[in-house]
């Protein structure tokens, strides 16, 4: 609009990065197709998009790790060529990542130091001390990665960013493993920074989150921009239905009929297996079939302990610390376990869930081998697995670009579908799943957790272990609260809210007595 002739003339800010006809394919795939896209100094601005639209392709061209094959960015007007994430952190560019690019067997501050110029130890270990005190990040710089919890690796990623003192922060999925008090913390810094006149890049699933931070959205779909809009003037689910092209379903319950006790844990005690990992003192659980138990806690309080108990992965010292079906399971492996109609999906999906250079068949080997399932030739293999895995890639709508490809080649929402119709798929009794739909899209999301709930609906029992409270609140009939290794008794979740479970998760409430089962009938109100 032309100005009034004699009046100041209202000019737009120059964005911090433009994107201009950015495009990127990968042989005959197109990842990304000729993007628009403008960042402003001091402006959280949200890319959106359900998983493989393309998110974590841009900003990989804008952190150096991939290179564009058409287009430009320019850098507070000016063009660049980001060669390597070395070149992107030079200009002000910091990045958070999904997955995590962490060295397992070195300490958190060695980690950290590998992005930031030399200086000594001891005041690199000082500063990560101030500013873990500073914004509430609980680092311990001698720690090693190997030790840590997927929240815990998630600090590091944040810390070693702000460390670098970014103009421009790029975040992928950063409050995935985070609690509602820690995701709290993490916008109270965000405003801080954006105060300061930084931007962000924000990329997320949980689009209230997106409403509760950012200023703008752009929405991507199949590799393209389909539009913008403001997330204050937007509902999750109108966003959702612009990432997907079509309103996502509402999630429902069958309300199957709840029958005998399928899955129990009696007074489970283990040490903890590490330095720096959590003993379980006296599980106690109950679980019937037609009905979702659900366990939430802050990272770092013994879920990967309990998963790997109640998985089989750790043996109790007394057989019946376990039962499945009313018998005691609890000295046998996670392969007795599988046999006996119990299914298991470990938290990460790479490397634990999933062999990433393995064929999607050969995966499904890895775990339905142990169930007695059999080809004609003999055990399952070859086109009977690569069957299979179709079924489950058909019926979970896992995108995939080949017949039967790489774990690895899956973005990170498709694979978790894989992994999770593989093992529903088998139609188990009992399924423990820990972080069910972990940086996963509105509409995997959806998928998981019906998926998860018609199992149930089928008879199954579910425990499903999250750090996501909607989710918790969403699926389960009854929820438990897990706090240095210790499990709260059950209430059920018509009967609690978020803020008292919260606060249970930190710590702060004191659970009931052990033994005092609260409201153990479920209630069906998904």
């Amino acid at each position: 609009m032309a100005s009034l002739p004699g009046s100041p003339s209202v000019r737009t800010p120059a964005p911090l990065v433009a994107i201009r006809g950015l495009s990127k394919s990968f042989g005959p795939v197109h990842a990304n197709r000729n993007i628009d896209l403008d960042v402003l100094a001091g402006e959280n601005h949200a890319l959106l998009g359900e998983n493989g639209a393309g998110k974590s392709t841009l900003v990989k061209m804008l952190y150096g790790l991939l290179q564009p094959s058409a287009g430009e960015i320019l850098w507070q007007g000016r063009p660049v060529v980001l060669g390597s994430p070395e070149a992107a952190r030079a200009l002000g560019i910091g990045m958070v990542f999904q997955h995590f690019s962490l060295f397992e067997n070195l300490t958190v501050s060695e980690n950290i130091a590998l992005v930031l110029p030399p200086e000594r130890q001891s005041r690199l270990d000082a500063r990560i001390g101030g500013l873990s005190e500073r914004y509430g990040l609980k680092l311990e710089p001698a720690r090693p990665v190997w030790s840590l919890s997927a929240g815990e690796r998630q600090r590091i990623e944040i810390a070693r960013v702000l460390l670098q003192d970014p103009k421009l922060m790029i975040l992928d999925e950063p409050t995935s493993v985070l609690t509602p008090q820690e995701s709290e913390s993490l916008f109270a810094i965000l405003d801080r920074l954006k105060a300061e006149g930084r931007a962000l890049l924000y990329i997320s699933h949980r689009l209230d989150d997106v409403r509760r931070l950012c200023d703008r959205a752009t929405v991507l779909r199949a590799g393209r921009v389909v539009g913008t809009c403001d997330p204050r003037a937007e509902t999750a689910r109108s966003m959702a239905a612009q990432m997907v092209g079509a309103q996502i379903a509402e999630v429902s319950s069958r309300g199957g009929a709840v029958g005998a006790e399928r899955f129990a844990a009696d007074d489970l005690s283990l040490p903890a297996p590490g330095l720096h990992a959590t003993a379980l003192r006296g599980i106690h659980l109950s679980v019937r079939g037609g009905e979702v138990l659900g366990i939430a806690g802050v990272a770092g309080n013994g879920q990967d302990e309990l998963f790997a108990a109640l998985s089989g992965e750790r043996l109790a010292s007394d057989a019946g610390a376990i039962r499945i079906d009313g018998r005691p399971a609890g000295r046998d492996g996670i392969t007795a376990r599988r046999r006996r109609g119990a299914a298991f999906v470990p938290e990460e999906r790479n490397g634990h869930a999933a062999v990433p250079g393995f064929a999607l068949s050969d995966n499904l080997v890895l775990s339905r081998h142990a169930t007695g399932e059999v080809s004609r030739g003999g055990f399952l293999r070859g086109a009977a697995a690569r069957a299979i895995a179709r079924e489950v890639v058909e019926t979970f709508d896992v995108r995939a670009g080949a017949p039967d490809p790489a774990a690895r080649t899956l973005s990170g929402g498709n694979l978790q579908k894989f992994v999770v119709g593989r093992e529903i798929l088998r139609e188990p009794g009992v399924l423990v799943i820990n972080q069910p739909t972990w940086g996963v899209d509105a509409l995997a999301g959806a998928a998981i957790h019906q998926a998860i709930l018609d199992l149930a609906g089928r008879g199954s029992a579910v425990v499903v272990i999250s750090q996501d409270l909607d989710e918790l609140f969403r699926l389960c009939d009854r929820l438990c609260v897990i706090h240095d290794g210790t499990l709260s008794p059950a209430t059920a979740t018509a009967e609690t809210d978020r803020d008292d479970v919260g606060l249970r998760m930190a710590g702060t409430v004191p659970s009931p007595p052990a033994g005092t089962e609260v409201a153990s009938a479920p209630v069906h109100a998904h």
